[in-house]
């Protein structure tokens, strides 16, 4: 069977419970980068199934913390 990454992700965690999908995201958030592409398909799923206001909380919230970190230079 041939499936893609997205599906995949899915597949992986479509039987979790609450306190499981929790545990997906907080020990995939710093981890290694290998991780990265599953915590984008997780965001994309939020993103697509919330409102404006969510997606505004979450740019917002994005917005806040883009502004507490150094930038080289």
């Amino acid at each position: 069977m041939n499936l893609n990454l997205r599906q995949a992700i899915v597949q992986r965690i479509s039987d979790k419970n609450d306190e499981e999908l929790i545990g997906v995201v907080e020990d995939s958030i710093g981890g290694q980068e290998q991780v990265l592409p599953g915590l984008g398909v997780l965001f994309e799923m939020i993103w697509q199934h919330s409102g404006e206001e969510l997606h505004t909380q979450m740019i917002s919230s994005l917005k806040d913390h883009l502004a507490t970190i150094e930038t080289p230079g």
